[in-house]
């Protein structure tokens, strides 16, 4: 017959303490995001995409329609704004991080930039994953760096090429407003050389003339503290 073992009942309580205290630590270290997005599609169905690997409530993706040309991009910004507070009266907590993404194809070179340095002096900060020239951008570096300004078109194409090349196949033809991309760019594509050459391109770039910067991109910046709050997760589970 098999001995039973008996475990001091005050072992139990000081176990089941410590893990009422990690459980406690990490929610306090937890994370609450606002991403909102210019674009219509690509954008948004990006990011929601991307939610899904995220844990559970840590990111609220709000989907906002700008009219483009001429419109004043600031207004992203203004939105980012009442959103954040509508989201903190909402939940009943704060957001710990607002990202407002958007594009230069758009925009004016002034409201573009006045955009981005409204973004910087906001309190509390609305920080900008930006792109110039178009989103796309960001999906063309997980396959190859690129340094030379390309238009949405010519993006698409070079998009086209790389998906067919790495899958082996033809025929893959780029739509804007797939639900898919997310998935296609982490099958045949790499997140990580994504971002290594989001940051050689920022490295080309030494003034404020954000409209000049072309091409690059911020969205790395934004993908790598998703990462991060990624893996932080991941951790605290194996304690």
């Amino acid at each position: 017959m098999a001995r039973k073992i008996k475990i001091d009942n005050a072992i139990i309580k000081r176990r089941s303490h410590d893990e009422k205290k990690r459980l406690i630590g990490f929610k306090s270290k937890r994370m609450f995001y606002l991403i909102v997005c210019e674009g219509e599609k690509t954008e948004p169905n990006y990011f929601s995409s991307l939610k899904k690997s995220l844990p559970k409530g840590v990111l609220e993706l709000t989907q906002i329609d700008i009219d483009g040309t001429g419109k004043n991009t600031l207004s992203i910004i203004e939105e980012a704004k009442k959103l954040r507070k509508r989201y903190e009266e909402k939940y009943l907590r704060k957001i710990d991080k607002v990202w407002a993404v958007f594009d230069k194809d758009s925009f004016p070179s002034r409201n573009f930039n006045n955009a981005i340095n409204k973004g910087e002096h906001s309190r509390p900060k609305i920080n900008c994953a930006w792109t110039n020239e178009a989103f796309e951008l960001w999906y063309l570096l997980h396959f190859s760096y690129y340094n030379t300004g390309l238009s949405r078109h010519q993006y698409q194409k070079l998009i086209e090429k790389e998906i067919n090349k790495a899958s082996g196949k033809k025929g893959y033809k780029y739509t804007k407003n797939s639900t898919e991309m997310y998935v296609l760019l982490n099958l045949f594509g790499s997140q990580n050389f994504a971002i290594s050459n989001a940051e050689k391109l920022e490295k080309l770039y030494n003034d404020r003339s954000f409209s000049n910067h072309n091409p690059c991109t911020k969205v790395h910046l934004l993908i790598k503290e998703l990462k991060e709050l990624t893996e932080e997760y991941a951790a605290q589970q194996q304690i």
